[in-house]
């Protein structure tokens, strides 16, 4: 993961002339705790735990969201995905069997998930058993080891991530739902910085957090893969993109989103 943002990283600290230190977070809610207490400056959210974090108070604004192309639109979908020779077709077929989700604060792994189950009168905490992965790659690979009979993750992850890492073969699983399409995951940045240094990250972001200048100013080689999907870069975003996902948590009434 660390590489994915390597690029992205090295540019932000010439725009600012600091140094920025890359942290992996052992899950979402180290990443909202870590901003809250202002240890954590900047931080590639989920739209799921990016509203969990304003909903608590965390005094963080979103810059950006990935996007394969220039003029894309940030968005994706969540995967209900099984065992190719399953019998499973349906969301509905869900009830009773190992179910992998990714992480309770998760939104392609957890949010939208359960409100697909409860749109088909299934609870995801009663009438399923629940498996916390604990990232979208390990839920796939636990239906695929037979941990899960089922299994929940991102679309790209089941598309092409693991599949260019050659750790599955199309194929193997059968997609048997698919979410609405969910707001990109935002890039969201501390409002305890200071303005002009906020300002700063934000344009060069915005401007200069994509593939083709990354690649023009030496920053990556070809192919340039930045971010953990491997895409073309950021486009500007603001709070209310995500207010979608607040429906969402509306509908599934989650203990996360009070």
């Amino acid at each position: 993961m660390e590489q994915g943002y390597a690029p992205i990283i090295a540019m932000l600290e010439q725009e600012t002339g600091r140094e920025i230190i890359f942290q992996n977070a052992t899950d979402y809610a180290a990443v909202i705790e870590g901003q809250r207490a202002g240890k954590i400056h900047f931080a590639q959210y989920g739209p799921f735990s990016y509203v969990l974090a304003k909903n608590s108070g965390v005094e963080t604004t979103p810059i950006g969201a990935f996007v394969d192309e220039p003029g894309g639109k940030p968005g994706y979908q969540s995967y209900a995905i099984t065992k190719s020779d399953s019998p499973v077709n349906s969301l509905a077929d869900f009830r009773g069997k190992s179910v992998c989700f990714v992480d309770p604060a998760s939104t392609s792994g957890y949010l939208y998930p359960s409100a697909g189950l409860l749109a088909e009168g299934i609870d995801p905490k009663n009438d399923v058993n629940p498996v916390m992965a604990g990232g979208h790659d390990a839920s796939v690979l636990a239906v695929m080891s037979g941990q899960c009979e089922v299994g929940f993750a991102y679309d790209t992850m089941v598309d092409s991530v693991l599949i260019e890492k050659g750790q599955l073969a199309e194929g193997d699983v059968k997609v048997v739902w698919k979410s609405e399409v969910i707001p990109g995951s935002p890039l969201a940045i501390s409002s305890q910085l200071d303005a002009d240094l906020l300002e700063t990250i934000t344009k060069a972001v915005h401007e200069k957090g994509n593939v083709d200048y990354l690649m023009a100013n030496g920053f990556c080689t070809d192919p340039c893969d930045i971010g953990e999907e491997n895409g073309w870069g950021y486009t500007p975003v603001d709070d209310a993109l995500y207010d979608g996902v607040r429906k969402v948590c509306e509908t599934t009434k989650d203990e996360k989103c009070e």
